[in-house]
């Protein structure tokens, strides 16, 4: 077996390693907002090639030119579907992560002026919300100092999270190197935050989902419900929450305004919501970075 494997397969592995959250709860619940709409593929941002990627066209095919459909499908993300969710998030004093395009953001001043007095987390979802696989490293390198640029620019100071979804394998050393960042999310290997160490240098990783997100209403074999997918959110819930009287954990639910934000899939959030707030006191409702946060306090050495 070669000595220097990139990846890490074992984790935590069988260490009986305990967190304790604040006021000790089972489990660390942390909701992120995906905003997307305006930086996604389209000739307008002098794409090639129009979006395909989570939408309501399942298996939607890129093509040249613009593709009306699509981009009135996004478009619906940041007309309506924002504004419900937003509603809702302050009804039940919910604290959110937004995992923020800067381009999109750039585009809508309201909805900005929304995450600012709703306290949101701000975190860099990139410049673009486009696939970096085959993206030279250069290129984005000067994304990813856009998006900085732009989101203290609007917002009053830098992000402290980073997730690019479509990642490449460069978007690891980019974010260590960059250096100001608390936590990278462009992982789903883990319940727990980690640290990664690369060159003398360590970045926290706090895994995100794609599990318990909503992108799966848009994918083949995904929620055709809004009961699928609360009832897989709950189970998720409780399979956690129950871990958590010996072993607390972190669980992670991913949303996007034009997915989750339509009128049929709005109240199994809802639900959700109303079902974990009956635990209020033994589950840590949290944004991200206080996750980072805490992390880094309690345990920078593990």
């Amino acid at each position: 077996m070669p000595k220097n494997y990139p990846r890490n397969i074992i984790g935590y592995g069988s260490k009986n390693f305990k967190v304790v959250w604040p006021n000790k709860a089972r489990l660390a619940l942390q909701i992120v907002l995906n905003y997307e709409e305006g930086a996604e593929n389209c000739v307008l941002h002098g794409d090639k090639y129009s979006e395909s990627f989570l939408s309501e066209i399942i298996g939607a095919k890129p093509i040249k030119g613009r593709h009306i459909n699509m981009e009135s499908i996004y478009e619906y993300g940041s007309r309506r579907g924002f504004w419900r969710l937003h509603k809702l998030f302050k009804e039940k004093k919910i604290p959110i992560t937004i995992f923020g395009v800067a381009m999109a953001l750039e585009r809508n001043p309201e909805i900005c002026k929304a995450i600012k007095n709703g306290n949101y987390e701000v975190a860099s979802h990139g410049w673009r919300w486009i696939d970096y696989q085959n993206i030279k490293k250069s290129t984005e390198k000067k994304h990813m100092q856009l998006s900085i640029k732009i989101i203290k620019k609007i917002f009053g100071q830098r992000p402290l999270g980073w997730y690019t979804g479509r990642c490449s394998p460069n978007t690891r050393d980019l974010v260590i190197n960059e250096g100001g960042f608390l936590y990278d999310s462009d992982s789903y290997s883990d319940d727990l935050p980690y640290w990664e160490y690369r060159n003398k240098k360590k970045q926290l990783i706090i895994p995100y989902t794609l599990d318990n997100n909503d992108m799966r209403f848009a994918t083949n074999q995904g929620f055709n419900s809004g009961e699928q997918f609360y009832n897989y959110l709950k189970d998720s819930f409780d399979a956690l929450y129950e871990e958590g009287k010996s072993s607390p954990k972190m669980m992670s639910v991913g949303l996007h305004c034009r997915l989750i934000g339509r009128p049929g899939r709005i109240q199994s959030l809802k639900k959700f919501l109303n079902y974990v707030l009956k635990f209020k006191k033994n589950v840590w409702i949290c944004k991200r970075v206080d996750i980072a946060k805490h992390w880094i306090k309690n345990y920078s050495n593990i």
